[in-house]
């Protein structure tokens, strides 16, 4: 299997996630709360035929989108769960869950529009058939139907796991067809259009492939699965000046056994990734890394 393939890996629902607001200041409904060691996030049930991928929430925490997958790294697949008082609901298909493969999901900031990456035909002549970026957009309530993010000088590439930020620039990772030259880039909008991606450069980091970007609201940070003889979890930083600097690994405990698909909840304190031994022991893992982000 190429080794990049393994990182490619999450709905029209009518229904709304409501929640108890008196249980907002704990709002993942867990026992435990990590600290600087991760611990898994056990509240996704996974069953024994699929691998587990990407997790992230709603920016109200009222709701947890998750990607699962055959272990075959086919038939991607988006569920949600909604916080129902002391309990989240059982998952369903996300909205924009079809027949083909979604994966990649993240939120606006503000919470009114979804983007994702997905293998669904786009019906143009010059763009194959492969991962591309799709969004929706959240009208009085309802999520309307996807579009298709049209990047223009990537029509040709493979492109996947968008995160949007504040001032509307989009943060994704791109490659050829066969995963090969993945790295990250962003794109500009104008009038609601993006316009040409450009690669991002980060400091002490030029040489290896990088995937799976998230990018904070602001533009502060921005954390990433660098590809070495496994994926490490890295963070960059801003300098103020358009610059991606300070750049380093996270700590041997959350860079263990090779991660991605990161995700920061709107606090800046809790970091999600995924992680596991073998593709056969995967997990959601959570982390707190306040003290990280606050100290660059």
């Amino acid at each position: 299997m190429n080794k990049f393939k393994f990182i490619m890996v999450f709905a029209f629902s009518l229904f709304s996630c409501n929640s108890d607001l008196n249980n907002y200041e704990k709002p993942f409904l867990v026992n435990e709360i990590p600290a600087d060691m991760p611990i898994e996030f056990k509240q996704i049930i996974v069953p024994d035929d699929k691998l587990i991928h990407k997790g992230i929430f709603s920016p109200d925490l009222k709701s947890l989108y998750y990607t699962l997958s055959d272990k075959n790294f086919e038939n991607f697949d988006v569920y949600v769960m909604c916080r129902e008082g002391k309990m989240w609901s059982k998952p369903e298909k996300a909205f924009f869950n079809t027949k083909y493969n979604e994966h990649g999901m993240s939120f606006s900031p503000n919470g009114d529009a979804l983007y994702f990456s997905s293998t669904r035909p786009i019906n143009v002549d010059d763009i194959d058939l492969t991962w591309h970026i799709w969004k929706s957009e959240n009208s009085n309530g309802k999520w309307q139907e996807p579009k298709f993010v049209d990047i223009p000088n990537l029509r040709g590439k493979l492109m996947s796991h968008p995160t949007i930020a504040n001032s509307g620039t989009l943060y994704f990772h791109s490659s050829n067809l066969d995963y090969s030259d993945m790295d990250i880039y962003s794109a500009k909008q104008i009038d609601g259009k993006f316009i040409e991606a450009e690669k991002v450069l980060i400091e002490n980091d030029s040489k290896n492939a990088k995937s799976t970007p998230f990018v904070s609201p602001k533009e502060d940070f921005l954390i990433f699965a660098s590809v070495e003889n496994q994926l490490n979890l890295k963070v960059t930083f801003n300098d103020g000046a358009g610059k991606w600097t300070n750049t380093k690994a996270f700590s041997d405990s959350i860079n263990s056994f090779g991660q991605g698909n990161p995700y920061v909840t709107p606090s800046n304190k809790y970091l999600f990734f995924t992680t596991g031994k073998s593709n056969n022991d995967w997990k959601i893992k959570w982390v707190d890394i306040e003290s990280e982000i606050r100290g660059n």
